[in-house]
Order: C-alpha cells, then sequence, then structure tokens
C-alpha cells in the first residue's frame, strides 16, 4: 500500500505547537489530506496531547515565552513517550531569541525531520547566509551540501524546502523539482508542510521516504493548481482540492505531466 493510501487509511493524529498567523491552514492542510490535526497552547496538557498523537510539529513561528514552555512540554512528552516530532525553524536566525530557542530545542531533543527553506536550514548548519525574514533570502554555496551538512549535525532528516526541494538524512538525497512561486506567496504553505511531513512520519518506517512523499505530494498539488490560475486566492483553493483528491493515480498523472513539458 502506498504512503498516501495509509495516510487516508490510519488518519494520523498529527499534534502541531502552531505559530499565531497560520494555525487554520495548518489544520485544513492536515485534514483534506487525511490526517487529523490538532493544536494546544497549554503545557498543563503536553502529555495528554502527545499521547493521542502519532506524531508532532513544533513551529518557531511567532515564539515568545510561554509557547517556548508548551514547547519544551510538548517535546519532553514526545520524546519520552518515543512519539516522532518535526521541527519547523521559521526565521531562526532573525532574531537572538529565536536562535536561542531553535538552540535549545535541537540540543535538548532529538527530531525526526528539520523543515524549512534555504536560510533556516543554512543558519542552522553555520553557515553563512542573508536571511530575508521568513524568505529564504540569498547566500553562496552548493544547497544540497548545506542540507546534507545540516542532517549530519543534528543526525536527522533535512527536507529543505523551495524551488527544488532536496530532502536527505546526510548521505542519501532526494530531490522534487516541482516547486511553485505561488507556495511563496501564500503565507503558511510551509508550516502546512512542516504538518504534512509529520503526518506521513507518523505512519512509521523510513523517515526519509516519509518526508520525500509529503513533499511530492504537496509539490505537485500545488503545481497542478498553478496550471489553472496564477490568482492567488483561487490557485490556494484549488491546491487544497488537490490534496483533498491526492491520489496514487491523479500524483502520477500530474508528475508524468510536469515531465512532458520538461
Amino acid at each position: 500500500m502506498s504512503l498516501i493510501a495509509q495516510l487516508r487509511k490510519q488518519n494520523p493524529v498529527v499534534l502541531t505547537v502552531a505559530n499565531m498567523v497560520t494555525p487554520a491552514d495548518v489544520a485544513n492542510g492536515l485534514n483534506v489530506l487525511g490526517a487529523s490535526p490538532i493544536m494546544s497552547k497549554a503545557p498543563e496538557e503536553a502529555e495528554d496531547m502527545v499521547k493521542i498523537a502519532q506524531a508532532v510539529t513544533i513551529n518557531l513561528g511567532t515564539v515568545e515565552a510561554a509557547q517556548r514552555e508548551e514547547m519544551l512540554a510538548v517535546m519532553d512528552a514526545a520524546q519520552f513517550l518515543e512519539v516522532p516530532a518535526v521541527f519547523d525553524p521559521v526565521a531562526c536566525a532573525g532574531s537572538a531569541y529565536r536562535t536561542q530557542v531553535a538552540n535549545e530545542l535541537l540540543s535538548k531533543y532529538h527530531f525526526a525531520c528539520i523543515r524549512g527553506n534555504a536560510g533556516e536550514i543554512a543558519a542552522l548548519a553555520g553557515i553563512d547566509w542573508q536571511s530575508h525574514g521568513i524568505d529564504a533570502g540569498s547566500g553562496d554555496g552548493d544547497l544540497t551540501a548545506i542540507a546534507q551538512k545540516c542532517a549530519q549535525k543534528y543526525q536527522t532528516v533535512v527536507a529543505m524546502t523551495g524551488a527544488v526541494d532536496i530532502i536527505t538524512d546526510g548521505q542519501k538525497v532526494i530531490k522534487v523539482p516541482f516547486g511553485s512561486p505561488l507556495f511563496a506567496v501564500h503565507v503558511g504553505t510551509g508550516d502546512m508542510l512542516s504538518s504534512i511531513i509529520a503526518a506521513f512520519i507518523g505512519l512509521g518506517g523510513s523517515v526519509l521516504e516519509a518526508a520525500a512523499t509529503a513533499c511530492k505530494v504537496f509539490a505537485l498539488a500545488g503545481q497542478a493548481a498553478a496550471k489553472k490560475t496564477q490568482m492567488p486566492s483561487r490557485w490556494y483553493d484549488m491546491f487544497l482540492d488537490n490534496l483533498y483528491q491526492a491520489d496514487d493515480q491523479l500524483i502520477a498523472a500530474w508528475q508524468t505531466e510536469l515531465q512532458k513539458e520538461d
């Protein structure tokens, strides 16, 4: 059975410690794909929430003191209960506080996957990069090598997303060349993808394969929508519709169409 079919059958629960900007996007993305979203802001219920989840996502997007406590409580429970976690280091180099919290989380806990753009992954890998808010920014260096260095440093799978997604465990590399500029227009698609990666990882099996499959389904759904419209609001609605309809046959058809054009 394919991973997308398994996801729809198993309906994994994904607990997301979300930022204040995009929780609805994350919840809707998980829901239309076939996973079950849940969110929490209370450290007091962290263990109970983790107990019912198959995977956890920690999103650094709008981190502040109370949310930091929630992140730590959720990760304490996830580590104890052996629930896999995905880390989304949103703008982790944007301020000293963000950098501090990111380093704290990565030093205390093991994450099954880190999902970020080139600037975020470069910052975590210790490579100079010109950040630009939540966007990837610009810098020198081979992106594949940067992603591998980050994966090796934290002994995890890294999904560096952009025009070409690079998914690596530090050695093996999978590339998903189906990105669309419209992903960058709608704030929240990156956060959504991080939690969707968590949903696939929550099925068990290879984390590298799960992350690559999530990136592929996500990117192809977006590209298929972009072929019908370049208007952001219409694109987003079509993108969600595509995630809702996605199955093996449709995913293969989207990929074949794109490859013919290349």
